[in-house]
This record gives C-alpha cells, structure tokens and sequence, in this order.
C-alpha cells in the first residue's frame, strides 16, 4: 500500500483516466509505424524489442495474454534516448510459492533500452536494453538491437542473451573476451526477488532476432513478423511450451490517438491478445476557461484608494493573495503568495493590468514580492510603460521582457503601507483516493477512500491541518505479514490500520514557517502527522536563490499510533531524521536528490531519488532505498518506487496550482521506512528557483 499521508491514485486508473480525456492528452500524429507496445511493454514488435523509442514524454500502459503468460506493463519515456518502465507477469499454471491461497504466480521486473545512435539515411538506430533486471530474475534477458526504415517497411535485427537468446544460435561473442560470459549466473529461490544480479548481464546463451513492421495502406492498420530468440524450452519454473515455429505474426490495431488493440500468432500454435493505452507527458495541456485578463483603461492621475477592491481584484483575477501593498516614491511594491496559476510570471502580468488601471501616474514600477506560506522567496521588478507598450502593440513585447529582472529578496521592506491583510480563515475539500498493493503475496489489494481536507490558517505562516478518512470500500482483510524480521514493524501493521475503523484521523498537526534570512528556511511542526505516527519535527533548509543545489535537514520524533488512528498510543517510539542533498543538473532536466539518515525502524542509510519535470510541470520520477538492516529489510534487500507528481491544471479547465501525487511501490517493508511528512521546504520554495520563468513571460505576449 501507499506511504501513509501520501495522497495517490493507482497507474491503472491513471491510464484509463488519460486514455479517456483525449482533449487534455496532446499532439495526436505520432508515427503509428515502430511505435507500438511489445507483449512484454515497451516499443518493440512482439516478444522481441526493437531500437524505437517512443517521444519524449511517452506512457503507455499495456497489457497482453499468451498463454501461459499475462503480462502487465508500465513504461515511460524520461528522455529522448531513455526508455524505463517496469512490469508484472502472472503465470497461470504455477501457483504463488508465498501465498496462502490458489492464487496464480506473478513476477515482477524492471526494464530499461538506450539509445547509442539515431537513425540517419545510412545508418539505423541502434539500442541497448535489459529485461527483468529487477525481481528474481525469471525472465532476464539482455540485447543490441538495430533498425532501419524503408518506406512503409521498418526493419529490425538484433542480438539477444539469456531469455532473448535461449535458442542458442552461436557462442556468446562475448565469451571470447571473458571466459564469465560463457555461463549464466540466476536465482534460484524466492528470497532472491527484488535484488539487482549485474554479474548475469550479456552472459550465458545467445541468439539472433528481428522482424518486420509494414503501415498498411490502411493507416490505422501495422502487420508485423518476427523471428524470436526463445526456444520455450527453458521457461523459468520448469514451464516448458511447445514451439513449432520461431516465427510469429502479429498486427495492431490503433482504435484512437490513445488506445491500440494487437493481436497475433506465436510459437507457430498460441494465440496473443492485447491492448495498450498511451498519452505524452511532456505536451498535456487543457484548453483554460480563466478570467479574462483585465482591459487596459488610461492611468488614472491619482491611486483609487478602494485598496480591498484591489486586493479582491489581485486575488481573483491574478491568482495573488495580497499580504501588503506599499509604495517608495515611484515603485508601488505588492507582496503575497500566488494562489491559482502555476506560471509566476501569467500572474504578474494579469496584476500588472489591474495596478495600471488602480494606481496613479507617478508609479513608474510594479515590484512584486512573492511568498509561500509567509517565506520570501524572490522579487520580480516590471516596468510599467512597458508592460502597458508591449500589451498594446507585440513588437515591444521583447523590449518589455528584457526590462524585467527578478532577484533574491535581499532589500529590507520600505515605503509607505497603503493595505495591509493577515491570510487568516477556514478551507477545506472533499476527495476520492484509491490505494493499491499489486504484486504481493497476497494478490490484487485495495482500499478505496473518502478523505475530508481541512485548514484553519492563523496568520502567513502558522496553520492547522486536519484530514479524515473515510473507507468506502476495501479487500485489506486478506492482507498477511509474512515477512519474518527483527525489525520493529512500522509499515507493515498497514492492515491492521485499515481493517480496525472505516473512519480514522490521518492527519491532525499544526505547522509553522519562518524565513530566518537570506538564504535559509525553517519549518516546525507537531501532531497526529499522519496514519500511523505522531510527535513532532522540524526541517531546516539552505536554498540559494536560482541555485542548482539545496539542502536539507529534518528531525523528528514520533510515537506509533493506536490502530483505530484516534488519540491512543502504541508503545513503540524513536528519532527519525535525514539529511538531504538537492541537485538541479543540466542534463535533461533532472533534479537528483540523496538523503542520508535514520529511518523509522532504526536502521541506517540512504535514499536515492531522480526525477524529470517535463514542459507540461508532470513530473517523472524514481527512487530506492539501501540500509544496514541487511536480511531483515524484507524481500530484496532493498526498497524502490516511481511516482508521478501531476499538476491538477493539465487536466482542469480551471488553473490551479494543486497537485496530485502517483505512486507505485511493490510492496510494504518496514526496513527503509520514512516519516510520511504532510509538507517538505523544498516543496514549498519551489519559486526559489527561476524555473521556465522566462519562456512563460514570452508565451504571455504571443
């Protein structure tokens, strides 16, 4: 199940809800031939990969049946020459070794493919990639693969090992440079599962594969024929299928710009169904029914004193809640947090507008001063006979950006107070959420919930938070801990939890912010902070402004909750806490986080997050986790995950500046457990950073 307070949804109804809002998933046209989902996910023809890649950006979820095999897949497209994505395979005449029950055996890997080359007109694109390289290893496999197009043809040939190559058409190549690849290492036990086996890659059998892909005259029509690598005659398990041919037919079906059905004939005797369901990441955009922005009127020659006017007009227009508004001769400097457009630089141009049409002609500048829960954060100065040139006619619009500046709020606040207002008040909502666990032991695990938001806000940077959950509906009674460990179990009482009240607290805190100056911020907090843990912490972060790298500190002690997730306690208590490291690269927009420390069952260690925010602010990501708690972590030795991080106004016609959170993880561990945290700094100074600040304020004036 989820980390308890994360708001998530599951990858599956993520997928359908994409595939279905077809005006919010972009740009239809991608090229239908060398672009489809393999059987095992992935671009790739059937059973075999192939060196296309999917644009920058791409999801696809699939799903697929030959049997004795259904296949489950996720796959993402991070970066133009990186494919990754992860899958689980049900066996269905082999029984789960762990289960209690009659239940199908299913494995689960990871996968990746880069790109080495493109394709030019001589030479095809060429790929390397991995199978199953995480799980126990049942399906592995590895391979170079090549394509090449010709007209309506796309051609591909490759090399495979270890599943890709059990048909065995020559000596590993390899060997010849060390005699290692000769043999091929495996797992041989179910503990096993979830560990990474580096020593088994490119090694052991191999073969030739490849195939062809034809775009029929009928586009939404592609036939494809393959000749694989896989004899059936060392399935894992001992599984063994007849195979009386190599060569298998297929062809696919595209029933929208979103959804493909395929279907095919393989091992010359078993028939292959499937489905996928596909959208970009990088381009979902939704067509907006905001406000309009203001009408320029002619300045007025004095301010129209009417400052809670104004301030309404900021707010609902500009998406600015107004802290203060002062004036220092011919500056007029407005000060708050932006509440609704996640583009800083659309809200000052919407408030530009309005202040051009409030405040007297003597204010040259507009200076506005942003800030997140009472925090500083940076300060964006306008010129106002610009903004008012370059609105009226669009060959100033590029004078008037270059006049723009923004900087780190480094100046004390001076000048006269013309309006001043403390956030203060009551707000709440009322959301669905859906939890999965997929991959267990115990099968397909869900809980579906009702959870009642709410906050009282004090002042700018204190507030109480309150979150009841209410199960509407839900299987976890078929939940079994099964992991035998010495570690306090912190996650894994998850059933329990939620099978002791259909109504509990999960989240009841109150949480202060300051900036303490330049460069760093400081966050307090204490309270039920979420299902399973209360107590109290604190965070401490240094953020250069505009800088690559920050970092972080956060302690906290907690006590474990009774189970009905009211005010009782549990015995169990301990100090939790890491020190995290951010990095803001310029490799493909990819921000890197490391964090070192104690984690809730007192074992040591660190946690490695990567992630990629795309143009459309979706942002990609994954992560893992290593401690000293050695055998007694839980299956693999390791925990990981991937989550999407979405911004509710891609999909909305409203702009909003909420998110959702999306997270996958194959199962509950108390090793590696973190504090699930209601709010991070690094989160909350995001307009530290410039960002896309600048191609936003160009977008504007177009």
């Amino acid at each position: 199940m989820k980390q308890p307070g994360l708001r998530t949804l599951s990858f599956t109804s993520l997928a359908f809800a994409i595939a279905a809002t077809g005006a919010a998933a972009a740009a239809p046209g991608q090229p239908r031939l060398g672009n489809g989902q393999g059987d095992f996910g992935g671009v790739g023809l059937m059973q075999t990969p192939s060196a296309r890649m999917q644009p920058l950006g791409g999801f696809a979820f699939s799903l697929s049946r030959t049997a004795p095999y259904r296949r489950y897949s996720l796959f993402f497209q991070p970066t133009e020459w990186l494919e990754t994505g992860f899958r689980y395979i049900e066996v269905e005449n082999r029984r789960y070794l762990a289960a209690t029950g009659d239940r199908n055996n299913l494995d689960k890997g990871i996968d990746f493919k880069v790109r080495l080359r493109e394709e030019d007109r001589y030479w095809p694109q060429i790929a390397v990639g991995a199978r199953d390289i995480g799980g126990t290893g049942l399906f592995a496999g590895e391979y170079l693969v090549a394509n090449k197009r010709w007209y309506d043809f796309d051609f591909s040939l490759g090399i495979g090992w270890g599943y890709l190559g059990n048909q065995e058409d020559f000596t590993n190549p390899l060997a010849r440079l060390d005699e290692r690849f000769e043999r091929r290492s495996g797992f041989s036990s179910e503990d096993d599962g979830g560990s990474v086996n580096l020593g088994s890659l490119f090694s052991g059998r191999s073969a030739l594969f490849g195939g062809i892909e034809y775009q029929t005259p009928w586009e939404p029509l592609v036939l494809q024929l393959e000749v694989e690598g896989n004899d059936y005659r060392h399935e894992p398990q001992r599984n063994h299928q007849q195979q009386d041919s190599r060569v298998n037919l297929g062809a696919r079906l595209q029933l929208t710009d979103n959804i493909e059905l395929k279907a095919g004939w393989q091992r010359g005797n078993t028939a292959m169904l499937g489905i996928s369901f596909s959208t970009n990441l990088a381009t979902v955009s939704q067509v907006k029914r905001d406000p309009p922005p203001a009408e320029l009127a002619a300045a007025p020659a004095t301010h129209d004193d009417d400052w809670n006017g104004l301030s309404r007009e900021l707010e609902a227009n500009a998406g600015l809640g107004v802290y203060r508004i002062r004036q220092d001769g011919s500056s007029v400097m407005v000060e708050g947090e932006p509440t609704r457009y996640r583009s800083l630089a659309e809200s000052e141009q919407r408030a530009g507008r309005l202040l051009h049409n409030h405040l007297g002609s003597e204010v040259e500048t507009f200076r506005f001063r942003w800030h997140e829960r009472g925090m500083a954060l940076r300060e964006s100065v306008h010129q106002r006979d610009d903004l008012v040139a370059a609105i009226d006619a669009s060959e100033h619009a590029v004078a008037y950006r270059h006049g723009i500046y923004s900087h780190a709020l480094l100046e004390p606040e001076q000048g006269e107070v013309l309006y001043e207002s403390t956030p203060r008040g009551f707000s709440y909502s009322l959301e669905p959420q859906l939890e999965q666990n997929f991959g267990g032991p115990d099968g397909y695990l869900y809980r579906l919930s009702a959870n009642f938001d709410s906050e009282y806000r004090f002042n700018a940077n204190g507030w109480l938070s309150a979150t009841l959950s209410y199960t509407v509906d839900d299987n976890l009674d078929k939940y079994r801990y099964i992991g035998p460990s010495d570690l306090p179990r912190v996650r894994t009482h998850i059933g329990d939890y939620l099978a002791e009240t259909d109504i509990g607290i999960s989240n009841l805190q109150y949480t202060h912010t300051d900036h303490l100056g330049g460069d760093w911020y400081a966050m307090g907090y204490g309270g039920l902070l979420e299902t399973m843990f209360a107590g109290v912490g604190g965070e401490l972060l240094y953020r250069p402004f505009n800088g690559d790298v920050a970092v972080g500190l956060d302690i906290n002690w907690v006590k474990q909750r009774d189970f009905d997730q009211r005010f009782d306690m549990r015995d169990y208590s301990t100090w939790t806490g890491h020190l995290t490291g951010y990095w803001q690269t310029d490799i493909e927009d990819v921000l890197a986080k490391v964090s070192v420390g104690r984690y809730l069952a007192g074992d040591l260690g660190m946690t490695f997050d990567v992630s990629r925010e795309f143009d459309s602010g979706i942002r990609l990501g994954g992560w893992a986790t290593f401690t000293d708690a050695g055998s007694d972590f839980g299956e693999g030795s390791f925990d990981k995950g991937i989550y999407l991080s979405l911004p509710l106004d891609a999909f909305f016609v409203r702009s909003t500046r909420q998110r959702a959170q999306l997270a996958w993880r194959p199962l509950t561990r108390d090793g590696g457990a973190q504090l699930a945290r209601r709010q991070a700094l690094y989160d909350l100074t995001e307009e530290r950073s410039m960002g896309r600040y600048w191609e936003q304020q160009a977008d504007m004036m177009r």
